[in-house]
């Protein structure tokens, strides 16, 4: 307490945030002993969500997150016992100040929660239409790149700011990879270390794109001094979120920030991984490939034998595959495609003949 009397003092600050989350009782503690304003870390956070929150969707999660925050601190705040409303008819005398704000900031809850339910229904609607396609998440923590590598690979024009929490808005978008793939790219919200629960759980709806993802990107800022604390932030809030494991591509971003030295320390360190620059045109290439062999990763090489006649009923089916070849021989087709077991599955129960040898390297071949 001396030292942050004395941090207060020698800079005149008139406001006081601690990195942990208090009780009530603790911030009005804090609040008389240092005569000034005292914040904890959550509501810094859900302060910066509610100035970046732009949409209608955004402002309704930031709105919830902060009541289900303020909800079990209503007692601290709360110093005097006032009665209002004493009479006929009531409770007894009548219902406390706090008793009446506990039941308008419920009914307020209640009401934000049908309506992003609302919000997730709709999402899941979209969801079920997008089944077909392969989806691609980007992810990662706050502030490392994501809207700007997002705008520069699906030419759009997402908000990108260097600030906190930019984005609080899912984006997604179609995605050219070399070949013949086309696939959906989402922009989400970025994490952070110890990010708030009441953050996790009003944010669900935005948050299911990516557990839906069939291929997270995890965006890292190359340049940043703590990256490896980062990385473990955002794989933390991972598998809180995901009820399984989902494939990662690591992505080390902002590459044209780095020293020749520390460039080359990045690709030791995180040999595994891409490091690129979402400004350089050969660095988006270059993940574009990257992308294209990790889905392949995830499919199987195969030979689908169809009659001429029925090329577009097969290309309807394999619409979220990729096309490698095709031939035609005596009124037949032959083509081979890289595809999931929903698209194997499709064309099987539809009569085609589909060959998956023992090992790629036969078909290749």
């Amino acid at each position: 307490m001396e030292e942050a009397e004395a941090l207060i003092r020698d800079s005149s600050a008139d406001l006081f945030i601690c990195d942990e989350d208090l009780s009530p009782a603790q911030v009005r503690n804090l609040e008389e002993a240092l005569k000034v304003r005292v914040i904890d870390r959550s509501e810094l956070i859900l302060d910066i969500f509610a100035r970046r929150a732009r949409t209608r969707e955004a402002q309704l999660q930031v709105e919830l997150a902060q009541l289900r925050y303020l909800l079990p601190r209503l007692t601290g705040m709360w110093g005097h016992l006032s009665r209002t409303g004493g009479g006929i008819g009531t409770r007894g005398p009548g219902e406390t100040q706090l008793e009446v704000d506990r039941r308008r900031v419920r009914q307020r809850i209640s009401l934000l929660e049908k309506r992003l339910q609302g919000v997730e229904t709709e999402r899941a609607t979209q969801s079920q239409r997008r089944q077909d396609s392969f989806r691609i998440s980007l992810v990662g923590y706050t502030n490392a790149g994501k809207s700007t590598l997002f705008n520069r690979l699906t030419s759009s024009r997402v908000l990108e700011e260097d600030k906190l929490f930019a984005t609080l808005d899912t984006t997604t978008r179609r995605l050219r990879l070399p070949g013949e793939l086309t696939v959906l790219l989402s922009d989400t919200v970025g994490f952070l270390r110890k990010l708030p629960h009441h953050l996790i759980a009003s944010f669900r709806a935005t948050l299911r794109e990516v557990e839906s993802a069939d291929l997270l990107v995890h965006v890292v800022d190359a340049h940043h001094s703590a990256r490896q604390a980062q990385i473990a932030a955002v794989d933390e809030v991972l598998e809180s979120l995901l009820p399984h494991p989902v494939p990662q591509l690591l992505v080390l971003n902002k590459a044209d920030l780095l020293e020749e030295g520390r460039e080359l320390e990045t690709r030791v360190e995180f040999s595994e991984g891409v490091l690129i620059s979402a400004l350089r045109p050969a660095d988006l290439d270059r993940l574009r490939l990257r992308m294209r062999a990790q889905i392949r990763e995830l499919r199987v090489l195969v030979r689908v034998e169809c009659p001429a006649a029925r090329q577009q009923e097969l290309r309807a089916l394999a619409r979220g595959g990729e096309r490698r070849s095709e031939a035609y021989l005596d009124g037949r087709a032959w083509s081979e495609w890289w595809l999931d077991e929903r698209d194997l599955s499709r064309l099987r129960r539809s009569g085609f003949r589909v060959e998956i040898p023992e090992t790629r390297e036969a078909l290749e071949s």
